[in-house]
This record gives C-alpha cells, sequence and structure tokens, in this order.
C-alpha cells in the first residue's frame, strides 16, 4: 500500500491517480498527524508499504514524521520517498543519509516516481518477509535451534540425536516442532527460508 501524505488535495489527488494508473494501491493522508493516527491501527500489506511523504507540511513536517519513524525503527518497513518543492541538496543529503528511500523535488517525472515507489514496495515485501523469519525464529527453543541448525548442516536424524545425546523419537518431534514454527514441510524448504 502506498501511503500518501501531503497537504495539498491537489497533489494528492494526482498521486492517487498516478498509483492507480499502475495499479499500485494507495491511500492519502491530509497531514502526518492524521498518518500517525492511522499508523496505530495500520496493518501491513503482504504487497509491501511506502511513504510519499511531503517535506513541508503544518504543524508536523514529513522531516519530523520519519524521525518518528527512524525512532520506532520502521524505515525498512515503511520506506519513505519524500517529495517538496522547496528542497535543497544539503536537506536531500540528510533525508537519505538518515534512511530515507529517495528524494524528489517538484515537479517531478512521474514515470520515475512511480518505478521508485514499485522499488520501494519491493524493498518493503523483503524487510517484512525477514521480519517475520526472524520472528518464528525467535519463537524457537534453544533445543529446536540447536536441530534446526544440524537440519541445515543436512544431518539425518540419528545424527543428530547422537550429536546432541537424545533419542531419534526427540529429534522427531524437535524436527516437527521446527517445521511448523518455521512454517515449512521439508528441510529444503527451510534452507530456502534462510538463505
Amino acid at each position: 500500500m502506498l501511503h500518501i501524505i501531503d497537504d495539498e488535495e491537489v497533489i494528492r489527488d494526482a498521486l492517487l491517480w498516478l498509483a492507480g494508473s499502475r495499479a499500485i494501491a494507495a491511500t492519502a493522508y491530509d497531514s502526518a498527524a492524521a498518518f500517525l493516527a492511522a499508523l496505530e491501527a495500520l496493518r501491513f500489506d503482504a504487497g509491501g508499504d511506502c511513504l510519499l511523504l511531503d517535506v513541508r507540511m503544518p504543524a508536523l513536517s514529513g522531516g519530523a514524521l520519519f524521525d518518528i519513524l527512524v525512532a520506532r525503527g520502521m524505515t525498512r518497513q515503511l520506506p519513505a520517498i519524500f517529495l517538496t518543492g522547496h528542497g535543497d541538496v544539503p536537506m536531500a543529503v540528510d533525508l537519505l543519509k538518515r534512511g530515507a528511500f529517495d528524494f524528489f523535488e517538484k515537479p517531478f517525472n512521474d514515470n520515475k516516481l512511480m518505478d521508485r515507489v514499485q522499488e520501494a514496495l519491493a524493498a518493503s515485501r523483503d524487510a517484512q518477509v525477514q521480519a517475520q523469519v526472524q520472528a518464528r525464529l525467535a519463537s524457537l527453543s534453544a533445543r529446536e535451534r540447536k536441530v534446526l541448525d544440524l537440519i541445515l548442516a543436512g544431518k539425518m536424524n540419528k545424527v543428530i540425536a547422537d550429536e546432541l545425546g537424545i533419542s531419534m523419537r526427540t529429534v522427531e518431534v524437535h524436527r516437527a516442532h521446527v517445521f511448523e514454527k518455521m512454517q515449512v514441510k521439508t528441510a529444503v524448504e527451510l534452507a530456502g527460508l534462510l538463505k
């Protein structure tokens, strides 16, 4: 989902239309505060999420909103592309150094902007998948983690049992828990997930 945050209605409408022309799901907010209020209930989209964010807005600026997202560790999951009609090189460099995905000055090239939006959505998807994989790994017990490592090393259940000093049946139970928690059916799938 593309989240457009701009205080100018005409810009929001134009960006919504532009996103629609590329079949990109989008929603618009008239202020950074409105987006922050919606963020609490936001469920990240499986297709990825990104922000198109105006730098200068009344009350809470785009830069200030970005600082909040940086503090919450959300910039990989929710990459930000800044738009401004009043940009300067130091501002752009500063935002990019702090983790912004890109920076466009108005007027911008529609195709280049939407190409970058699609790249940001893909980066967001990848970050969300990695976050899910890390959460699944964190759900494993210490013993399940050892079994996972030995499965990834290509060891058979009997060898794993010998190395860990446990029964084959216990290895089978741990292996089943690992596959269930990691949401895979085979060792090959598991290896592909963790490559």
